[in-house]
């Protein structure tokens, strides 16, 4: 099972148009951050976890051509408008690209990018849509889902459990409900949501995050949706030993 962090930015990207770097170090990689993805590969299936502006770049960049299935968390731009270049995923795979969400999520996505899903007078449909379930098992790995606050509006978080470890995913929440904190519980790995230090309305904040991280006895913590204000090398030095922040291309697992 790995993950790769395909992008751990905030909608604005590190640097911010204008090479606004804020208080990032511009000499230091890990500090340039594509917009929020992630590809999961369990149990023989590649599972790009949404598909935000930056999608081409970063598939390029992991040098992946296809995918078996998408997950869209929600449907807010940096997520989700990269997904006309499931055009080019279906015509590597020569099949339709499966894309997997909430059903009122699938609807929006639907009248929002018909084209897709229906095909015209030109082009054929290149992806179908499916609501997503409770549950998946792909061969020994079990994956879950809830719906976390974000804002006004819920994204979508995920656990995977393959073979005795564990692995959740939660991108674009701002606090805890009952339904994160029992699958989130005592899970091995969890990239998490992580703003900036200050409190946000709409994001989780570094304080929050490392103290529900506590709460829950993760093993290892990694910081994601990153903003301007989150130098790696200045955030890593801070942390403590089992946290550490995100950088595009990140891989963990086993």
């Amino acid at each position: 099972m790995k993950l790769r962090v395909l992008g751990c930015g905030t909608s604005s990207g590190v640097p911010r148009l204008g090479n606004d770097w804020g208080t990032c170090d511009p000499a230091d990689p890990r500090n340039k951050r594509s917009r929020a993805a992630a590809l999961l590969e369990v149990a023989g299936t590649r599972i790009l976890i949404d598909c935000g502006p930056d999608m081409r770049e970063q598939l390029n960049a992991a040098e992946i051509g296809e995918v078996d299935r998408v997950i869209i968390t929600h449907d807010h731009a940096d997520h989700l408008h990269g997904i006309d270049d499931l055009r080019q995923v279906a015509h590597n795979r020569g099949d339709q690209v499966p894309v997997f969400g909430r059903p009122e999520l699938v609807n929006r996505i639907e009248e929002r990018f018909r084209y897709l899903f229906h095909g015209n007078a030109l082009y054929p449909a290149v992806a179908r849509l499916e609501p997503i379930k409770e549950e998946w098992q792909l061969g020994e790995a079990r994956l879950r889902f809830c719906d976390q606050p974000h804002g006004r509006i819920t994204s979508l978080g995920m656990r995977i459990d393959e073979g005795g470890r564990s692995l959740a995913y939660a991108i674009d929440f701002h606090t805890m409900n009952r339904a994160m904190t029992s699958l989130y519980d005592r899970v091995d790995i969890w990239v998490a949501d992580c703003l900036r230090r200050r409190p946000h309305p709409t994001h989780a904040h570094l304080d929050a995050v490392l103290g529900w991280a506590r709460e829950l006895r993760v093993g290892q913590l990694y910081l994601s949706h990153l903003d301007n204000s989150m130098d790696y090398a200045q955030l890593a030095a801070e942390l403590p030993d089992w946290a550490a922040p995100a950088h595009d291309g990140l891989e963990i697992g086993w």
